[in-house]
């Protein structure tokens, strides 16, 4: 009889910000999905939490809201130090309270605040405005000299510019936005975490509550300005936003601030990097893309696929209740790795390849289900711009050095892309 337990060296290697910057993880994942797709990881400092490795699990509890709340449970991995930290300050698992971390009624609530904002036909209305940043961007690659870093030259600060031109947030201050959104999603990373040395699961979570708290102050006071002085901008619509007749608590209202800015832009960056990534490494890619522009959302859609930036989040069992043969008991956790159900062998046919002719491409990097990401036509719509403005300036591109990933087990991707590359 197979055992439950997963092997405690591969359970380590799921907690470990190390591992997702290497091919470690995608090593663990692909066994866990041959030989215990659905097992229970125990870890000294952290609860013990089920691992959904396999598309079809992953599918069934993203959609099955009821079963698997958000709320219940913090919905990013926590040690138990961070979780009792968080208790402690918010009486809560979560030091924030978005739509990520809500089930109903609150979640559609909160959700259709800004819904209609993001919509496939809403977002088309900006397309313009998007096509003038990425047009900047463009311009200001073309005048470097010859190479450059993608990451951060260009895929770091041009999503960054398009989800905090649409929220609101004056051009002066991105400066500011990008650190607090690298040292939050990469915060166990040694090039972006605040503190510069090993950090006690104390450390950790006093870094994340630092983190947080800037977002707070400084949502806060644009939230005041907003009320004074509406716009045509999100800002303008959550400062104002009512649930029940009542006005957003500070708490909920600073929160939907910091996933927007947060979960808008760094996951952005790194699967912008990806294609780039494909482009400069993928023999005849680049030519062929260059050649025929309908392709390029196709090349985005399979670096969503292939980079899955949010590896991870969490839910929690509502009741004890069965899946895939296991047993599962009320409170149980379970993690949902996003980035190995895009490479599961009973979807993706070759999933370690980078393959821009997948149809269907059924990847699951923006989730599904009720929490399906809110800003996913934004984001096809910004990477598919960048590309259509970029690749006709250029004649070739090429790798110039050693591409780096971030050390993260919640959100990472390309955090180094040395480029070098012709212009047509």
């Amino acid at each position: 009889m197979q055992t439950v337990r997963i092997p405690d060296d591969l359970a380590r290697t799921l907690v470990s910000a190390h591992a997702y910057a290497t091919d470690e993880i995608y090593e663990t994942y692909r066994w866990l999905r041959a030989n215990n797709p659905l097992g229970i990881a125990e870890v000294e400092g952290f609860d013990p939490f089920w691992v959904a490795t396999k598309h079809a699990d992953i599918l069934e509890i993203s959609r099955n809201n009821a079963r698997f709340p958000s709320a219940v449970r913090a919905t990013t991995l926590t040690s138990q130090a961070g979780d009792a930290r968080a208790r402690a300050i918010t009486g809560t698992p979560h030091l924030v309270r978005s739509i990520v971390q809500m089930d109903e009624p609150d979640h559609m609530k909160y959700r259709l605040l800004i819904q209609s904002w993001l919509a496939p036909a809403n977002v088309r209305k900006r397309e313009e405005e998007v096509r003038a940043l990425a047009r900047d961007a463009v311009d200001q690659f073309t005048a470097l000299p010859g190479k450059c870093d993608f990451v951060k030259d260009v895929a770091l600060h041009y999503p960054l510019r398009v989800v905090m031109n649409i929220l609101g947030v004056p051009p002066e201050d991105l400066p500011r936005m990008l650190r607090l959104t690298q040292e939050l999603f990469g915060a166990s990373d040694p090039d972006t975490e605040r503190f510069k040395e090993a950090l006690t699961a104390e450390q950790f979570s006093t870094l994340l509550i630092a983190v947080v708290q800037d977002f707070s102050e400084y949502f806060e006071k644009l939230s005041a300005d907003r009320r004074a002085n509406p716009r045509d901008d999100l800002a303008t619509v959550l400062a104002n936003a009512e649930i029940d007749g009542q006005p957003l608590p500070p708490l909920e209202r600073t929160s939907y601030f910091t996933v927007i800015s947060t979960a808008g832009h760094d996951t952005t960056s790194s699967s912008t990097a990806g294609a780039m990534w494909a482009l400069a490494t993928q023999p005849g890619l680049f030519d062929r893309v260059k050649a025929d522009p309908s392709l390029i959302p196709a090349l985005i859609e399979e670096s969503i696929r292939w980079t899955t930036p949010v590896k991870t989040f969490m839910r929690s069992a509502a009741e004890d209740t069965e899946l895939r043969g296991r047993q599962l008991r009320s409170n149980d956790w379970i993690m949902l790795c996003y980035a190995s159900g895009n490479r599961d062998e009973d979807v993706f046919d070759e999933p370690d390849r980078f393959k821009i002719d997948r149809t269907p491409n059924r990847q699951l990097a923006f989730g599904n289900g009720a929490h399906v990401c809110i800003g996913q036509h934004l984001a096809r719509m910004e990477m598919r711009i960048l590309f259509e403005e970029l690749l006709p300036r250029l004649k070739s591109v090429h790798i110039d050095g050693e591409a780096r990933m971030s050390e993260s087990f919640f959100v990472n991707g390309l955090k180094s892309l040395p480029i070098r590359f012709e212009l047509a």
